[in-house]
């Protein structure tokens, strides 16, 4: 059997129409056959061979799409901006990444999924709370922030946003998710880290929004 010589080009590929398909048709409606459908040519055997499953895939599609558009990176290098502006400006363009957000609402019920919560706790961890650490330790500095536990706030924080307020994960309304945002914010606020201002409030309320009624439990 011939090897493929290009196979980081075979995962493009399957990545592209995976997200493709994400987007247009929903995480739940796709099938792997679907994905092996747009590639023309491609077999399952080939999606198999780099992805165990769709989770897998869509996992990866999620990483792809943060460091294609990381915010974190954007506003690195911005001088105009101290260490909390920074923060709050990378939160809003979180926010703002709408296919991203997609893609976020389209796998909340993956979560539940403890293989794939385990992941997302090893990706915070990973990659999230180093930059949360950076600019957290930043604001100190410039005394836009001051908290005393920089590192425990930069682990904290995304296992809050990814996990709490997810109702696949701990059930709830939107009511329900409203406040536990609320008593983030407040929370870091006491901590010195005032993250949330009322434009990041207005995203998330908005965000928070979207989330179909389906995928909220009572």
């Amino acid at each position: 059997m011939a090897r493929n010589k290009y196979p980081e080009v075979t995962v493009e590929k399957i990545l592209d129409a995976a997200q493709r398909l994400f987007l247009t048709k929903g995480y739940e409606a796709t099938t792997i056959q679907d994905i092996v459908d747009e590639l023309g040519g491609l077999t399952k055997g080939a999606v198999y061979h780099h992805f165990k499953s769709k989770e897998e895939i869509i996992s990866a599609v999620s990483d792809r799409m943060f460091y294609n558009n990381n915010p974190f990176e954007t506003v690195k290098a911005r001088s105009d901006l101290n260490g909390l502006e920074k923060l709050r400006e990378a939160t809003r363009l979180n926010q703002a990444d709408t296919d991203r957000n997609s893609l976020t609402l389209a796998s909340i019920p993956v979560t539940k999924n403890p293989r794939i919560l385990v992941e997302m706790i090893e990706s915070n961890l990973k990659v999230l709370t180093p930059y949360l650490r950076e600019l957290i330790d930043e604001g100190n500095r410039d005394g836009s922030i001051h908290t005393e536990y920089s590192t425990e706030l930069a682990e904290l924080l995304p296992l809050l946003t990814s996990l709490w307020l997810l109702p696949s994960v701990y059930p709830g309304d939107r009511t329900s998710i409203r406040r536990k945002f609320r008593f983030i914010g407040d929370m870091l606020e006491k901590m010195g880290l005032p993250l949330v201002d009322d434009s990041i409030s207005r995203l998330i309320d908005e965000f928070v929004s979207q989330i179909p009624e389906s995928f909220y439990q009572n």
